[in-house]
């Protein structure tokens, strides 16, 4: 019986591998290794902590710290934090002993890919963001394979390790296919826009969303999922005006977080999508079909988000929006989507080709093979 050891700061690629490997391999076990926490000291449960209780996957919550670049008093905590990082690694390495460890990249990967290395576990990792983040080149140096998700990512990468990369595509989720469980009840009478802001939510984009909401819901079912992050309270926020707004028209609908369970649905019964542009609400999108508004986080490690939005926007299936605008100019973005939706819908066949589908098996079978050359 093979045991997988799952880590990294994309969640959404995590548990699609998860569900590929319970199908092919059944008998396995699976561990999670990840922030139980949205943010540190915030007491707001993580997607990846709430999907591993609904999946019963073993978790461990990993402390760690980043790289800072700059001398400063955070510097100083988040030295003392990588070492804790490592040490916790080292014990989940020694008491758990994975055949392979597979990563998805971000500081969390880090500790636990050098400590298994060193342990001989085989390394694998998986970028899935237009631009290679710091923490996956780094791990490159010692896994067996690099898997990544757009070809220019391997120009990304120092030359003597791309002889390891296979491009791949980014895992979707197999949830954001299926009908589970409604978390609503809807009433389709007018288009649906989901808004979702990545697996922590957006405070930024929440609060423009509130600030047009009563104009949205005149045309428009809002489904918005805003995060738990404890700081902000935007979902308390959004309980209030749900409140009101549900008085008259059952036209908004608001959740912490959506499970693998429910994110089926939602996509099922969206028309548009109004998000961030992270690699796995990219990909999602694209697989889906669904035009969109994106609102690219700005200042994201090597503008992935901006570059990966710029993708959808030269192919007419969605539009930007910088958040330092006017709420006024999303809403108008939303509107203009709206009014020309299927031409939006249709130019998704434009974008065939930076869709490699099944990155999953590729995967899948690049890894078994590591695995019966380790035993």
């Amino acid at each position: 019986m093979r045991k997988y050891l799952i880590t990294g700061g994309h969640p959404a690629p995590a548990f699609a591998i998860i569900d590929y490997l319970k199908q092919k391999d059944p008998n396995s076990t699976i561990i999670l290794v990840g922030r139980k926490y949205n943010l540190e000291g915030d007491k707001g449960y993580s997607l990846d902590y709430k999907n591993a209780v609904e999946k019963k996957i073993k978790f461990y919550d990993l402390r760690t710290g980043k790289f800072i670049r700059s001398l400063s008093f955070d510097w100083i905590k988040n030295v003392f934090r990588i070492i804790q990082g490592f040490w916790e690694s080292y014990r989940i390495i020694k008491s758990e002993k994975p055949d392979v460890i597979i990563s998805f990249g971000g500081y969390i990967a880090l500790p636990i890919a050098l400590i298994g290395f060193l342990n001989r576990v085989p390394i694998f990792t998986h970028e899935q963001t237009r631009q290679a983040g710091l923490s996956n080149i780094c791990i490159a140096f010692f896994a067996k394979k690099v898997f990544v998700s757009f070809y220019e990512n391997q120009k990304q990468f120092p030359f003597f390790l791309r002889k390891k990369i296979i491009v791949t595509g980014n895992p979707v989720r197999s949830a954001v296919f299926k009908i589970i469980n409604k978390p609503f009840k809807i009433n389709k009478n007018k288009p649906v826009i989901y808004v979702t802001g990545g697996s922590l939510g957006a405070h930024s984009l929440n609060k423009h969303i509130f600030n047009i909401i009563d104009r949205l819901c005149q045309n428009y079912i809002v489904i918005h999922q805003t995060g738990s992050v404890q700081k902000y309270s935007d979902y308390e926020t959004g309980l209030k005006i749900q409140k009101i707004l549900n008085k008259s028209d059952n036209c908004y609908f608001i959740k912490e977080h959506f499970t693998d369970n429910e994110i089926g649905y939602i996509y099922s019964i969206a028309d548009i999508v109004v998000s961030r542009s992270g690699a796995n609400t990219f990909f999602e999108i694209v697989r889906l079909k669904k035009p969109a508004v994106l609102v690219p986080l700005l200042w994201s490690a090597g503008r992935e988000q901006i570059l990966q939005a710029e993708i959808l926007k030269s192919a007419n299936c969605a539009e930007i929006f910088n958040q330092n605008k006017t709420s006024e100019k999303l809403l108008e973005l939303i509107n203009k989507v709206a009014k020309n939706y299927e031409s939006y819908k249709k130019n998704f066949d434009k974008l065939s080709d930076i869709y490699i589908q099944h990155a999953e098996e590729i995967i899948y079978k690049e890894i078994s093979k590591s695995i019966f050359a380790h035993h």
